[in-house]
């Protein structure tokens, strides 16, 4: 059973996602550990209302990011983390805390990388007029958001769309998506090959009718 340590900022709703797929039993893992960087994210209250242990690492009290890392990764390494999961984080992390759990730290981004990168991937999206928009998760390496991709789930955006629509509809594929990775390599169903992520055991696409979304729907 694979130790998660998870790491949030805000609300919390990927995390509470994961938790509910441990209950599940969907995920052979279990989250020991969930740090926050502000004490008033929400987050800590779901992990709490489930007997997780929560720590609260301000990063103002570090003068340095390395030094801030150093702190998360003792903590973590203490606690048996063995998989780094980056659920609303809002710090970008050093090579010292990617160096510590090579290959074990994945993150969940709302937007299709390569596009729309770094912070409000959703807005990003909104405003440059795409038909397509989504979600990603991927493993960190020492770029932002740049690290082998996992898994992918597009949404369309509809003419009537805001961001905040937009924003909602990505949501809810990111709680889909971030809990199947996670299984995925609790598993041992995921192998880094370069640049691409191999999936072991995958499903096959029965038809090219099933991988494809058009939007505009065709006439």
């Amino acid at each position: 059973m694979t130790r998660i340590g998870v790491l949030i900022s805000g609300s919390g709703s990927n995390l509470q996602a994961l938790i509910d797929a441990v209950e599940r039993a969907e995920i052979n893992g279990k989250i020991v550990l969930v740090i926050s960087n502000d004490s008033e994210a929400f987050g800590l209250v779901r992990a709490a209302n489930c007997q997780i242990s929560t720590a609260v690492f301000s990063h103002t009290d570090y003068v340095t990011r390395e030094e801030y890392d150093r702190a998360l990764v003792a903590i973590l390494k203490d606690t048996g983390v063995e998989l780094v999961c980056l659920a609303g984080f809002m710090r970008v992390i050093t090579p010292v805390f990617i160096e510590a759990f090579p290959g074990r730290i994945i993150n969940i981004h709302p937007a299709l990388l390569p596009v729309f990168p770094g912070t409000h991937g959703q807005g990003q999206a909104f405003s440059y007029g795409t038909r397509v928009a989504g979600c990603t998760v991927h493993f960190v390496d020492d770029q932002v958001d740049h690290g082998p991709i996992i898994i992918q789930a597009v949404v369309p955006v509809l003419v009537d769309d805001d961001e905040d629509v937009l924003s909602a509809r990505i949501l809810r594929c990111e709680h889909k998506i971030y809990p199947e990775a996670v299984r995925l390599f609790c598993a041992g169903q995921l192998c880094i090959e370069g640049r691409k992520v191999k999936i072991l055991e995958q499903k096959k696409v029965s038809s090219l009718n099933e991988e494809c979304l058009i939007n505009p729907p065709l006439s």
